[in-house]
């Protein structure tokens, strides 16, 4: 897994802040030698995702337990039906249950609601993408569950893509300034977007040779005329106001990418039972 270090860094974050100076009922009542299995089971249906941050979870307290998947990450369950089994130490299963659950079941959560307005997207070529409105410390687990569900990722950060916004254009007076500024600034490899929220602001963009104009909070005409005014001459991203009930329409009007930070930043998670069995 890319950034396999910030990831345990995040677990054992989680595990501290849970765990502290001990599971005081488990370490009481359970053997530390005793072995189980515990059975996941979808309580709702969605799209899984995060087993292998939850494997990481478990490994973490015991690296001798064992995943048996049935359902990927990516793929879709139904209400009752086994997603993944974990065997080895009870403690360790009872320890890390919630940890692991809380990863699992908000990453699924995204998938999910990321699946669906995929789907709502259908068959037109533009591709939804995600935005830096996730959980502070979890931006690589939100990113990759939208991943999961058929989404792609925006920038990371503020590190891999230069965003020219609104504050920006008025601290340099001009989008033209605020390209060419930022250009000289930055290594010729990385990309320019640009935020627009008139035509002529489009207009401007592209003169100033943006590799991506956003379309933000446009109606849908303006943003077809936009669409049309830049005649794929660089990429179009539409934000702001993207609903499920919405995004096939702004889809429709030939735009690249549509962005929507609902997908990370009000998820509801998927519900997850574990259930435990002694060996």
């Amino acid at each position: 897994m890319h950034y396999a270090w910030q990831l345990d860094q995040l677990i054992a974050l989680a595990l501290q802040e849970d765990l502290g100076s001990g599971d005081l009922a488990t370490d009481a009542l359970i053997g530390k030698n005793t072995l189980a299995t515990a059975r996941w089971i979808a309580k709702h249906e969605g799209v899984v995702s995060g087993l292998e941050v939850a494997q990481r979870v478990f490994a973490t307290l015991d690296p001798s337990v064992q995943m048996d998947i049935r359902i990927a990450d990516g793929q879709e369950v139904t209400q009752g039906q086994e997603i993944v089994s974990f065997r080895g130490n009870y403690k360790a299963l009872l320890s890390g249950e919630r940890t692991a659950l809380n990863f699992v079941q908000r990453m699924s959560g995204i998938a999910t609601t990321t699946r669906a307005f995929v789907t709502a997207i259908g068959d037109l070529p533009t591709q939804l993408l995600d935005t830096r409105k996730t959980l502070p410390g979890h931006r690589l687990l939100d990113k990759m569950a939208v991943r999961h569900g058929g989404g792609a990722n925006h920038r990371m950060g503020l590190f891999d893509l230069a965003m020219i916004k609104d504050n920006h254009i008025v601290a340099a007076g001009s989008i033209i300034n605020a390209v060419r500024m930022v250009r000289a600034a930055i290594p010729p490899y990385l990309r320019i977007e640009v935020e627009t929220s008139t035509l002529d602001e489009v207009c401007e963009a592209m003169k100033a040779r943006a590799d991506i104009i956003m379309l933000d909070n446009m109606d849908i005409e303006t943003m077809r005329q936009a669409v049309l005014l830049i005649d794929e001459r660089t990429l179009t991203e539409a934000s702001g106001n993207v609903t499920l009930e919405r995004v096939r329409t702004i889809a429709e009007t030939g735009v690249n990418f549509v962005s929507t930070g609902s997908i990370t930043h009000s998820v509801r998670a998927l519900d997850i039972s574990m259930k435990l069995e002694v060996n």
